[in-house]
């Protein structure tokens, strides 16, 4: 960690926080919002861009969620297990109590009651934290932030009254980032509108009224149907690609907004394949397999490079009636796709449009010269629009840019000014490691003595969990484990309170860090 202000203090994250892990349930434990007693569990889809998205929550009976894993005001909850490494980590604060859980592959950090809550929800916002993150968390399938990553990390401790300066300060900040970044999410999708209407008024004769106008031109527009002016429509190749060859296979992830996108290419080096299924300039390229939403895109082959085409596209070549560019702009236009999606055949996952109806696709020609005109007249629109676009991204780059130089300050001490009559953060840790002193061992008294109360309750017929493990080869599920010691409904949250007690003393290794936190395993001596 680098240089801090004199008056700050690295310290160990839980010396002042909690870490807690996450509500486990099975599938048959699902259930509604309208459900007596069942209660909402947030998992890592929960959790978008800081702040907490609860409108795909699932419900559990509430017996399962111990009073601990109720997310409270100040709690950060944490994704501690995912697929993407990108997700594993990410993290939003609570602002208020919340009757709500969390999920198993989700963590709470609970931070102490001596601290700025909100400057600590901030540091799981920083760069910082999101490279180390990155650097413990990858594994072989998936990603795994384990209790030991936690202990190990260190973060940057403030004077208390300086992590209230620093808190205000980036609440201020971040909240015009959040709201400029709200309005540029927009952009893209204003993009894409304007572009299908650029598109609906190019086919459809709007575009270049005032030029006919200017023109005088009386040619008439004629109803068409593809194999009208196509002279012909062949399949792409089955035969396996190549990660190298002589040349490119074209897939359909190559075609992207009605472009060929020369990116994730595969390759081949047959020379039959090459010979039966190398394109030519202006043959258009359509997906006839995809998902019911993208089937159907197409892009015109420009002949920069050599290229065949895959099994999943349909090559179209043009007759001299109509130029290739204007029927790409007539397939992606918004009539084209809704002629897509009312022919498409569909599959379990994927929808399909075969060459017969393809060549039935219906539309309108109009005469070379004015086709010329409006391939003339959307080029320019469109770039026009992809310079509008380079400069949104260029925007949002600075505004994540902002983000991050705002939060590398914070924790590194240069936002705020620092004030000499502040107390320093090294006697701040004292109180605080003092005061999480008392509150184990009074969490271990009462643990005990709820322990001696549902033993008696039960007649004795709660056994010793890590026992039971030893009985069953050190590997259970967690149900298998609560049913063999003895557990009932009633004494469930007494289960995870043991549980727990175990995973700390280290005589249960912690669930979460055996096959995607599943089984229970018996720790190692």
């Amino acid at each position: 960690m680098s240089q801090l202000p004199n008056s700050w203090h690295s310290v160990p994250l839980l010396d002042v926080s909690e870490l807690i892990r996450g509500v486990t349930y099975s599938k048959t434990d699902v259930g509604t919002a309208e459900e007596d007693d069942y209660v909402g569990v947030m998992r890592a889809n929960n959790i978008q861009d800081r702040q907490f998205d609860l409108s795909d929550l699932v419900y559990v009976p509430r017996r399962l969620v111990a009073d601990g894993q109720y997310v409270r005001e100040g709690d950060v909850v944490v994704t501690t297990s995912s697929g993407s490494i990108s997700v594993v980590g990410k993290a939003a604060q609570a602002t208020r109590e919340m009757n709500l859980g969390f999920g198993a592959f989700c963590g709470v950090l609970r931070p102490s009651s001596l601290l700025c809550k909100r400057f600590f929800g901030h540091y799981f916002s920083s760069e910082r934290y999101r490279k180390y993150v990155a650097s413990v968390a990858r594994g072989v399938n998936i990603n795994n932030l384990k209790r030991s990553h936690f202990e190990e990390l260190n973060i940057p401790l403030a004077p208390l009254p300086e992590q209230k300066r620093i808190a205000d300060k980036l609440d201020s900040l971040l909240s015009r980032v959040d709201s400029c970044r709200e309005r540029f999410n927009r952009v893209p999708a204003i993009l894409r509108r304007f572009r299908q209407s650029v598109l609906a008024a190019a086919t459809s004769g709007k575009l270049t009224e005032e030029w006919r106008n200017a023109s005088k031109s009386e040619t008439s527009w004629e109803d068409v149907t593809l194999a009208d002016v196509a002279t012909e429509f062949s399949y792409g190749s089955s035969a396996k690609s190549s990660k190298v060859g002589r040349i490119p296979v074209l897939r359909m992830g190559n075609i992207q907004d009605g472009q060929l996108d020369w990116k994730d290419l595969v390759y081949t080096s047959n020379k039959e394949e090459i010979e039966k299924y190398r394109l030519e300039p202006g043959d258009i390229l359509f997906n006839r397999t995809n998902s019911p939403e993208l089937v159907g895109k197409t892009a015109v082959y420009d002949g920069n490079q050599p290229a065949i085409y895959a099994g999943y596209l349909i090559k179209v070549r043009c007759s001299d009636r109509v130029l290739p560019e204007y029927l790409n702009y007539c397939l992606n236009s918004p009539a084209g796709k809704d002629y897509c999606w009312k022919v498409k055949s569909d599959g379990v996952s994927q929808s399909n449009i075969n060459a017969k109806k393809l060549a039935a696709f219906p539309f309108l020609l109009p005469p070379l010269e004015e086709q010329m005109q409006i391939v003339q007249q959307v080029e320019a629109l469109y770039a026009r629009a992809s310079l509008i676009s380079n400069h949104h991204s260029a925007a949002a780059s600075r505004l994540e840019q902002l983000q991050k130089s705002s939060l590398a300050k914070a924790f590194r001490g240069d936002l705020v000014p620092q004030d000499p009559n502040d107390e320093p953060a090294a006697e701040l840790l004292e109180r605080i490691r003092e005061l999480k002193g008392k509150e184990t061992d009074e969490s271990k008294k009462k643990g005990r003595s709820r322990m001696t109360r549902t033993t008696r309750k039960s007649n004795g017929q709660i056994r010793q969990l890590t026992l039971v493990l030893q009985e069953n080869n050190g590997v259970m599920t967690p149900e298998k484990l609560l049913d063999a010691a003895g557990y009932t409904d009633e004494s469930i949250e007494d289960f995870y309170l043991t549980l727990r007690q175990c995973i700390a003393d280290g005589a249960i290794q912690d669930p979460r860090d055996h096959d995607n936190q599943i089984v229970l395993v018996q720790a190692q001596t």
